[in-house]
């Protein structure tokens, strides 16, 4: 049997509480120190310090359109938790969520009591969606590919290397307006220990065929990528440089004229550009500092949904197509909103990939 878990995945950078004793810089005065008087002098000075306030569900407009979008009472409610690191949720009209978990190597099916199954173990999934077919396709980062994965969790290779040299860690995949499929290839995730065989961070057109064709490497890190639903724009983020990225999308599967969409900086460990969303109206909805950035088409900050954990993707469901499901580190999150998502795989008069 192939085995798809590796003995050891490389993960992302997660907050960590580490004390260091020093003791071999501490002159030997200092190495006397009684443990106890150190102790009382720690607790001292945490006293005098007052600690950071834990992270809370807020929104935060910066236009009056953004209450067009989320109701001002509108609340967040935890879907399910306890997992280790979460990814690429897709939800399936059935009544569930399809769920990555980065840390325990998972894919999950969450159902709305909380209930989860496992799919498949997998060293690393990230990113997932549906294709025309209704079949889900995940961004292996341990396999370093795109795959396919059946009902019951068998897998195929899709594609696994460009010009004969393996991808670093395909990230986020999305359905394209032609039904060719379209991922970024980030080295965020590339497993411990293996060596880049690309010289750049690539996003790629993965058509019906197999053939894979770069569209761009001016990425420093790309990562969520999504399509207008006129499918006349494709929106790539860039999460080293903190900014998202919108192409004039062609046809035959080309775009061009790259430019700055927007911004989202902030400080360290708050969180970068990641998974992102659009809704009928082309609004973008995109993970970043402190939550979900809310943008409309023309590039404007309509405003922030602050979660009280950090966000790495998103996902419409429900049987409107208008709740936000947001995975947030250790749990899966649900958000109504006022508007209705965009969702490439569930659109009927999809043409079929090019030949």
């Amino acid at each position: 049997m192939t085995n798809w878990m590796p003995s050891r995945t490389h993960k992302k950078p997660r907050i960590q509480r580490i004390l260091t004793a020093g003791k071999n810089r501490a002159p030997f005065v200092m190495r006397r120190i009684s443990l106890a008087f150190l102790t009382l002098l720690v607790a001292a000075l945490s006293a005098a310090k007052p600690h950071p306030q834990q992270r809370k569900f807020e929104l935060k407009a910066e236009s009056p359109e953004f209450w067009k979008l989320i109701p001002a009472d509108a609340t967040l409610a935890i879907f399910a938790t306890g997992f280790g690191f979460t990814e690429g949720p897709v939800w399936d009209p059935s009544g569930f969520l399809y769920v990555s978990d980065e840390e325990l190597n998972k894919i999950f099916r969450v159902y709305p009591d909380g209930h989860r199954e496992e799919l498949l173990s997998l060293g690393d999934p990230d990113g997932n969606t549906y294709d025309t077919h209704h079949q889900l396709l995940d961004c292996a980062s341990y396999l370093r590919a795109i795959i396919r994965i059946s009902r019951t969790g068998k897998i195929h290779v899709l594609a696994d290397k460009f010009r004969g040299k393996r991808f670093n860690s395909p990230n986020d995949v999305v359905l394209g307006p032609d039904g060719a499929i379209y991922f970024t290839d980030p080295t965020l995730d590339l497993p411990k220990g293996k060596k880049k065989k690309l010289p750049y961070q690539g996003v790629y057109r993965l058509d019906s065929r197999g053939r894979v064709t770069l569209l761009t490497s001016e990425l420093s890190q790309p990562n969520g990528l999504a399509f207008s639903p006129d499918g006349t724009r494709l929106y790539v983020d860039d999460s080293e440089k903190r900014n998202i990225r919108v192409y004039d999308f062609q046809p035959g599967g080309t775009f061009q004229n790259g430019r700055i969409f927007g911004e989202e900086p902030g400080p360290k460990g708050e969180g970068v550009p990641d998974g992102m969303k659009v809704d009928l109206a082309g609004n973008l909805f995109v993970t970043g500092p402190g939550g979900i950035w809310v943008w409309d088409p023309s590039g404007r900050h309509l405003g922030t949904i602050l979660m009280p954990e950090q966000p790495a993707n998103l996902a419409w469901g429900d049987a409107d197509l208008a709740t936000l499901y947001i995975t947030a580190t250790t749990s899966v999150y649900r958000l109504k909103t006022s508007t209705r998502g965009f969702v490439p795989y569930s659109v009927n008069k999809m043409n079929s990939s090019p030949k």
